[in-house]
C-alpha cells in the first residue's frame, strides 16, 4: 500500500491501481498544463488520454460497460488528477459527475441515460449541462433562464446564450435549461452540436484557463420531443458536486509537496542546513497539516456517508456544502502558505505555484457557493427542535 499523506484514504487494492491510474494520467498532464495554461487552449490530448484508458466511463454503471465507482473513490480520483492539472479535472469532473448524478437520480427516461452510456463506453462520449446565464447568474441561485424552448413539428426550437459551459470545444451533446414561455416553466433538454449552435470563445480568466468554459449560442437548435428530459426521479442530495472540492484539494496537496520539496532542499548561504529547520518554516507547514488533514476528513466522511446512507442523502446538504465551504477556503490558505515558504520565486510564470494560485480561487465561484453554504447551515441550526 501506498505511505504518502495523499494516499491514506486509499481502502483496498481495487482503488489503489485506479489511483495508480489516475496518478500516471496526472504526471502526464502535469507535463502540458503549464503550455495550456499560458495559451488558454483546451487540452484535447489529456481527454484523449481519458478515454484511453477508460477514465470517462469510470461512473457509468456496470449494466452498460462501466465502473459505477463510489462517490468516496470518485473523490479520490479526481484529487489525484487535479494533482497533475486542475483544469483538466475539473473539467472532466463535471462529466463524472453528471453521470453518477444521473445513474443515482432516475431523472432521465430510462432509454436516453442508456444510450448515453452506450455511447461513453464505446465512443468516449462525454456530457454537460449548460444553465449559467449572463443576465440569470448561477442556476444554483434560482435564476429563470433567458433562454427559451417553443415547440415545433417533431420537438423544440432551443435560443439563447449560455456561459460557463466547461467542455464545449469537445461535446458532440449537451444538456441546456430553457424557459418554455407557452407553460411558465423551465426544462432541461438534450442537444446535439449542429449549425444552429456556435461556441464564442470567451474563456479568458485568471485561473481554471484550459477548462473550455466558453460562451455556447443556440440559435433555433433543435431537439425532438423525447429530449425533453422529464427532471423527475428522487433527490441525492447533490452528493456528486464533491468532485468539486475533490479538484482543489488536489491543487492544494500539490502547492504542499512543492514546498515541503523546496524547504527540505533549499539551503541559502547564510544557513548551514536547509530551510526545512527553521522554526518558522516548520511552523508554517505544520499550518498547511492543520487546513489540509481538517478539509480532507470532512470531505472523505461526507462522500462516505453519501454512499453508505442512501436514505439520508437528502439530509446531508449541509454536510456535503460544509465540505466543499471547508476544503475551497482551506485549499486557498494552503497555497498561500507554500508561496510564503518558498518565496519570491513562487510568483514566477515558471513556477508551478502561481499557476496553483490563480486556479485554486476559481473554486470560489463553484458551487456551492460559500454564502449558500453559510445560509443552509444556518437553517439546518435554527431547524432544530429545542430541547
Amino acid at each position: 500500500m501506498m505511505s504518502r499523506f495523499i494516499d491514506c484514504y486509499i481502502r483496498n487494492d481495487e482503488e489503489k491501481n485506479r489511483a495508480e491510474l489516475a496518478e500516471r494520467l496526472a504526471v502526464r498532464f502535469g507535463e502540458r498544463a503549464p503550455r495550456h495554461d499560458r495559451e488558454g487552449s483546451f487540452p484535447f490530448d489529456n481527454f484523449a488520454d481519458l478515454r484511453e484508458a477508460g477514465y470517462l466511463k469510470l461512473t457509468v454503471p456496470r449494466a452498460f460497460g462501466g465502473d459505477e465507482i463510489s462517490l468516496y473513490e470518485f473523490v479520490m480520483l479526481q484529487e489525484r488528477l487535479a494533482y497533475g492539472d486542475g483544469s483538466t479535472a475539473l473539467a472532466v469532473g463535471w462529466h463524472l459527475g453528471q453521470v453518477m448524478h444521473l445513474r443515482t437520480t432516475g431523472k432521465w427516461p430510462a432509454d436516453t441515460f442508456a444510450e448515453l452510456c452506450r455511447s461513453i463506453v464505446t465512443d468516449g462520449t462525454m456530457i454537460n449541462t449548460f444553465a449559467s446565464e449572463a443576465a440569470s447568474g448561477s442556476p444554483s441561485r434560482g435564476g429563470r433562464p433567458e433562454t427559451t424552448a417553443v415547440p415545433v413539428e417533431g420537438g423544440w426550437r432551443i435560443t439563447g446564450r449560455k456561459t460557463f459551459s466547461t467542455l464545449s470545444p469537445i461535446l458532440d451533446r449537451f444538456v441546456v435549461s430553457a424557459y418554455l414561455p407557452d407553460e411558465d416553466c423551465t426544462a432541461d433538454f438534450l442537444v446535439h452540436r449542429s449549425d444552429r449552435v456556435t461556441i464564442v470563445e470567451t474563456w479568458d480568466t485568471l485561473g481554471m484557463r484550459a477548462t473550455g468554459s466558453h460562451d455556447v449560442v443556440l440559435d433555433g437548435a433543435f431537439a425532438a420531443t423525447d429530449k425533453r428530459l422529464t427532471g423527475k426521479g428522487i433527490d441525492d442530495g447533490g452528493g456528486w458536486m464533491l468532485h468539486i472540492p475533490a479538484c482543489y484539494m488536489g491543487i492544494a496537496l500539490a502547492a504542499r509537496d512543492y514546498a515541503l520539496a523546496f524547504a527540505r532542499s533549499y539551503r541559502p548561504n547564510s544557513l548551514d542546513k536547509p530551510i526545512a529547520a527553521l522554526p518558522s518554516v516548520q511552523q508554517s507547514i505544520g499550518e498547511m497539516e492543520i487546513e489540509l488533514r481538517t478539509a480532507r476528513t470532512l470531505l472523505y466522511a461526507a462522500a462516505d456517508r453519501w454512499d453508505k446512507e442512501p436514505a439520508e442523502r437528502t439530509k446531508m446538504k449541509p454536510e456535503l456544502g460544509l465540505a466543499k465551504y471547508a476544503v475551497t477556503n482551506n485549499a486557498l490558505r494552503v497555497v498561500d502558505l507554500a508561496m510564503r515558504i518558498v518565496g519570491g520565486t513562487s510568483l514566477s510564470r515558471s513556477n508551478p505555484l502561481e499557476r496553483y494560485y490563480r486556479d485554486v480561487r476559481a473554486g470560489l465561484h463553484n458551487p456551492p457557493m460559500d454564502s449558500s453554504v453559510i445560509q443552509t447551515l444556518a437553517a439546518a441550526a435554527l431547524g432544530e427542535i429545542a430541547p
